[in-house]
């Protein structure tokens, strides 16, 4: 019996290698991401001086959108590996390769979440006139569930990292 849990239970560490598919995906979509920054880039670049103020901030904050998702998908690729898979080899170090737990990498997806919303929300702002006003209350709504969902994590986050209440010395 025991011989079929040990089996077992190697077949179970084993599985985790599976992930690494996931993470070969999310590198190769965040490379055909990049061309589609490139594009975005390059759209930019060459209808900017017909744009008025409001265009170009529009465009940039597109830009910036488009790097915080490719950031995130970084994160999610190198700390996932780490955290499930395997710790890297490779000498050449991120200061933050493994010090983001399963706990800080929902809080980081969390917070980058709330980032792009921002944006959206801004790009909707500055181009009211093109939304209805109902609209414009449910994407104010999604947006502030994106922030207390992240406040929540990080509360869940905090209390369950808490060491447990010292012991008194007997005396």
């Amino acid at each position: 019996m025991k011989r079929l849990e040990v089996f077992v239970e190697s077949v179970i560490l084993a599985s985790r290698w599976l992930l690494v598919a996931f993470y070969i995906g999310l590198g190769i979509a965040l490379a055909l991401y990049a061309v589609t920054f490139g594009f975005k880039l390059w759209d930019f670049a060459s209808h900017m001086m017909g744009m008025d103020e409001t265009e170009t901030i529009l465009k940039v904050l597109g830009l910036i959108d488009a790097a915080l998702i490719a950031s995130l998908v970084v994160m999610v690729i190198i700390s996932g590996y780490e955290n499930f898979v395997s710790r890297f080899d490779n000498k050449d170090d991120v200061h933050w390769r493994g010090q983001i737990d399963a706990g800080s990498l929902k809080i980081k997806v969390a917070s980058t979440i709330v980032a792009i919303s921002s944006i959206h929300l801004l790009q909707i702002f500055l181009n009211v006139p093109r939304y209805p006003d109902n609209q414009i209350m449910w994407f104010t709504l999604l947006h502030l569930t994106f922030i207390v969902s992240a406040l929540f994590l990080a509360v869940i986050d905090r209390i369950s990292k808490k060491p447990g209440k010292a012991k008194e010395p007997d005396l």
